[in-house]
């Protein structure tokens, strides 16, 4: 039994292009489509477009969470192993890593007479993510490198599951749209992405597919999810090449970040004028003149519901990507302070 893509009873999270809704494309870590189902075969046919690293597809069936190696190239389908004392069976596949590639989805395989059945709405509450690889979950299965840098790897330890914009996100039962790159600073240029022709998160938020070596530049129709909570993650990549904020934090080039970091956050707050836009970096290892900067500017804004939120240990926690008990205190901090600020947030329509 074949469930296509278009199947109303499949349910799908985060920014996914439909264009062709018999071959949706997964684009953003987080992303994923849930089926429920019965009987004990399931398979999935993906089609994988690799940029770089090993690309792995992640799952939680009926609670336990797996991965699977992606071939390269090519439509192929990949066959799930499910439990044969569950009656019925309830599938999350989800993209574990950010655009080093993009997977096309063109279906369920299930046993012959077999069910899919509805699954429970989505949460209510919808949280919007932009950062960089600390928000998608680079690396984070590392775990015995903890306030470490990182091992050496070929994108096995990449778990968005594992991130702490999902973590926060189950932690306050949110829906997730988790705009992160690994590599990425905010202005073109920057950062580590796409290099040598960085491509900064200027000319990513508003894309649903941005990586040009995995197909064509396509915008995004913002109207399709509106969030409650914005969390901008940005200023960690964008000391390279030089880190101008701390070398000379009232200069040229740091007056004219400021002044792109500001116009980006002022168009976020144009597209949701309701949200709360929470401006932060992480834990990772950073010259605090890039949080002053965010400081200055956020106190420039004069919006009450624009806030500047550091971690505990912000800056200054590890050298090399967060894992996952690094990534859970995170998703500790950033919850306890999304709810001190009231019920109130989650009112918007």
């Amino acid at each position: 039994m074949y469930v296509f893509p278009d199947n109303e009873k499949l349910q799908y999270s985060g920014r996914i292009d439909f264009e062709d809704k018999q071959a949706p494309v997964m684009v953003f870590p987080c992303s994923f489509v849930k089926i429920r189902f019965s009987g004990n075969y399931l398979a999935v046919e993906l089609e994988n477009r690799q940029a770089y690293w090993n690309n792995y597809m992640g799952y939680i069936l009926d609670g336990e969470q797996g991965s699977f190696l992606l071939p390269q190239t090519g439509r192929n389908a990949l066959e799930i192993p499910v439990a044969r004392d569950i009656e019925v069976h309830e599938l999350c596949l989800f993209k574990r890593m950010d655009s080093c590639h993009v997977v096309t989805f063109y279906g369920f395989i299930l046993g012959e007479g077999e069910r899919v059945f509805k699954l429970p709405p989505l949460p209510g509450r919808r949280i919007e993510v932009y950062g960089d690889s600390v928000s998608a979950g680079e690396v984070s299965e590392a775990v015995e490198y903890v306030g470490k840098e990182d091992p050496e790897h070929n994108g096995e330890y990449s778990n968005s599951w594992y991130s702490y914009p999902w973590i926060t996100a189950r932690k306050l039962g949110a829906s997730l749209h988790d705009i992160a790159q690994g590599g990425i600073a905010l202005m073109d240029n920057t950062g580590w992405f796409f290099e040598p022709d960085y491509i900064g998160m200027e000319s990513v938020y508003d894309k649903i597919s941005y990586n040009p070596a995995l197909g064509k530049i396509k915008p995004w129709d913002f109207s399709r999810y509106t969030p409650h909570v914005v969390v901008i993650a940005i200023g960690q990549n964008d000391s390279h090449p030089r880190d101008f904020m701390k070398e000379d934090p009232r200069g040229a080039m740091a007056f004219t970040w400021k002044k792109h970091y500001r116009k980006f956050v002022e168009r976020i707050r144009e597209i949701y004028p309701r949200a709360v836009i929470i401006l932060s970096t992480t834990i990772l290892n950073h010259a605090k003149e890039w949080d002053d900067a965010i400081e200055e500017v956020k106190e420039s804004l004069k919006d009450k519901n624009i806030y500047h939120f550091l971690y505990k240990n912000n800056g200054s926690g590890t050298p090399g990507h967060i894992r996952i008990p690094e990534a859970e205190q995170m998703a500790e901090e950033l919850t306890e302070f999304i709810c001190s600020l009231g019920e109130s947030i989650w009112e918007l329509p």
